[in-house]
């Protein structure tokens, strides 16, 4: 998102847990850049991958019967880690591309199978599933929505409530619903940890009406709940896991979408069904290269146990903000992310708070996220104990620069 009316702010170079400015002033990455740098800035083992695929084979597209050996590998790597059974790997550009293309992927699966009017994609309220077409439709933010929806046949239900999920699913009938998309930690949308038993009930409520469970992981993935596609930590199997972002650590721009053995079934048998689908980029060598180093990187430096580690550390120090008069509400505990819920009269009152927020913060030398109405942490997983106190420390007094300035 970019606001062409704001003074800009340039980042020129970047090491492990911080980046500097064109004026050359350091900062400390509270948010591993956009909720993607888990394994650490300018990590040479991944920068040396990268430099030695180009080398070797700068880019080639993998349609039809065309592949490259990092894209296989990388698709092995994957699939060999994935939470479901049999899983086959589609790649893509990116988040948007893999939910656009696990929207196609959920519709074409029942076509397939003889339903063809299960066209039916189910959200949650306050979900970010990207700003592609489908996922502009099933934007559960509403300023997100901008310009759309343009896809028909999307819904929105409450983000905490299966119940909700349910009653959608009957109300337009099962026959009609073909998949229903969760993060297994809302990001964008605040940082929203799903209450006790939530994914476990809308697994369950999916797999007994026939729809389709979609776990976006694009966000939440590759460490930052402390496994490899989030949705493990629930002890929930999805029919496909959306993946991007942290695959590579940022380095490469990557996506994709793994997808069940079941789902997979009927586009690899014989005479399988045709899906005339896929991104220029799709499975480029040099970004499957830098997704096969980092995973090395992560499972070397032991990066997902790390996340764990750390976790509560980091929710304990943003809860100490809890009784700022700027803050209503704190969030996490669940991977190393969490979310400041701004007062809401506070909103209301002030324009543009989160932001105002947010560079009182950056004036101290952390970079946050300003959120709708929130303030999202997410920081590389390679941080100490004493970064956090240096952000928790910066976050404070920002809060406390804004509400003197306000009062």
């Amino acid at each position: 998102m970019h606001d062409v009316r704001q003074k800009r702010f340039t980042v020129t170079r970047a090491k492990d847990v911080w980046v500097w400015d064109d004026a050359g002033r350091k900062y400390l990455d509270g948010t591993a850049a956009l909720w993607y740098c888990n394994a650490g800035h300018g990590r040479p083992e991944i920068i040396e991958a990268i430099t030695r695929q180009l080398e070797r084979l700068d880019a080639y597209q993998i349609f039809g019967d065309l592949a490259n050996e990092p894209a296989l590998q990388l698709a092995d790597e994957l699939a060999r880690r994935a939470p479901m059974d049999g899983a086959k790997v589609f790649f893509t550009s990116g988040g948007g591309d893999s939910i656009d293309t696990a929207g196609k992927l959920a519709r074409a699966y029942f076509q397939g199978s003889g339903e063809p009017e299960r066209t039916v994609l189910i959200s949650r309220e306050h979900g970010y599933h990207g700003t592609h077409g489908i996922g502009t439709a099933l934007a559960g933010i509403p300023a997100n929505r901008i310009a759309g929806p343009f896809v028909p046949d999307v819904v929105q239900v409450a983000y905490d409530d299966p119940s909700a999920l349910e009653k959608t699913i009957v109300d337009y009938g099962p026959e009609r619903v073909a998949a229903f998309f969760a993060e297994p930690v809302m990001g964008a949308g605040g940082v929203l940890p799903p209450p006790p038993g939530y994914l476990e009930s809308v697994a369950e409520i999916c797999q007994r009406h026939g729809v389709l469970f979609i776990a976006d992981a694009v966000i939440c993935g590759f460490g930052r709940l402390g496994n490899w596609f989030a949705i493990e930590r629930f002890g929930v199997q999805p029919d496909m896991v959306v993946f991007a972002k942290a695959v590579t650590s940022g380095y490469q721009p990557l996506g994709g979408v793994v997808v069940s053995g079941r789902v997979a079934a009927p586009f690899w048998d014989e005479p399988g069904l045709a899906l005339r689908h896929g991104p220029t980029y799709a499975g480029h060598p040099a970004a499957c290269a830098a997704g096969l180093a980092t995973i090395a990187l992560m499972e070397r430096d032991g990066l997902l146990e790390r996340s764990v580690a750390l976790e509560a550390g980091l929710l304990s120090r943003l809860r100490t903000l809890e009784g700022h008069p700027l803050v209503h509400e704190v969030r996490g505990g669940v991977g190393l992310l969490g979310g400041v819920e701004l007062d809401p009269e506070r909103l209301a009152r002030t324009p543009g708070l989160p932001g105002r927020v947010g560079a009182a913060v950056r004036e101290r030398g952390v970079l946050l996220r300003p959120m709708v109405s929130s303030i999202g942490v997410s920081p590389p997983l390679t941080v100490t104990e004493e970064h956090l106190d240096q952000l928790l420390d910066a976050f404070a007094a920002g809060l406390d620069s804004v509400h003197r300035d306000a009062a």
